[in-house]
């Protein structure tokens, strides 16, 4: 019997949450988009997902594909997220995990966010994770970059910006929007969308 963490792995609770809604079914294709060392890929490839993994990092794309050898060479593919190469509509589910509070400015966060949105399915789940001011201060830079309490800093979010884009984007909020404030550190904000049927 395999424990938690051989079944698992280091996978995201917030992640872990869905999948235990039923928003993520076996059966699915997902993307891990920005898969960083592929720690949310555990789980889905023990349970027999059809998984893809990208990233901008060639050291990580390798690690990957070292960990992995079970993912065929196509499916993981050192890509950034404003240019990814798979056509349209190829995925049910996209796990960006931690990675859009990385874009420059609003432009790049908005490429980022369009991109995922044209590889993702009709009635597909888009989840992300990623960092934001909702529920402490945070020092401003510039435009929404922020410096964290814990000194870290990152292109932040707040509901607003969350809301407005997934009106312009016609999605569904499959949950209110989330947020965990790790004490005197940083906000991280759970976002869940579904593109519509059709």
């Amino acid at each position: 019997m395999p424990t938690l963490q051989e079944q698992f792995g280091q996978i995201d609770i917030y992640l872990f949450d869905q999948l235990l809604r039923g928003n993520i079914k076996r059966g699915m294709r997902v993307l891990d988009a920005g898969c960083g060392s592929g720690r949310n890929l555990v789980y889905l490839l023990r349970e027999g997902y059809e998984v893809f993994a990208a990233d901008h990092d060639p050291a990580v794309i390798e690690h990957v594909r070292t960990v992995f050898p079970m993912l065929p060479a196509s499916h993981v593919r050192l890509e950034s997220l404003d240019a990814l190469s798979f056509p349209d509509a190829t995925f049910d589910v996209i796990i960006c995990n931690t990675v859009l509070h990385f874009s420059r400015d609003d432009a790049h966060f908005d490429a980022m966010l369009h991109n995922l949105w044209r590889v993702l399915k009709p009635g597909g789940l888009l989840f992300s994770r990623l960092a934001s001011t909702i529920g402490m201060p945070h020092q401003h830079i510039t435009g929404r970059r922020y410096l964290a309490p814990e000194g870290t800093e990152r292109f932040c979010v707040d509901e607003a910006f969350l809301m407005q884009r997934t009106a312009t984007l016609n999605a569904e909020l499959v949950d209110p929007i989330k947020t965990t404030v790790v004490q005197s550190q940083r906000c991280m904000t759970t976002w869940v969308i579904r593109k519509p049927a059709s």
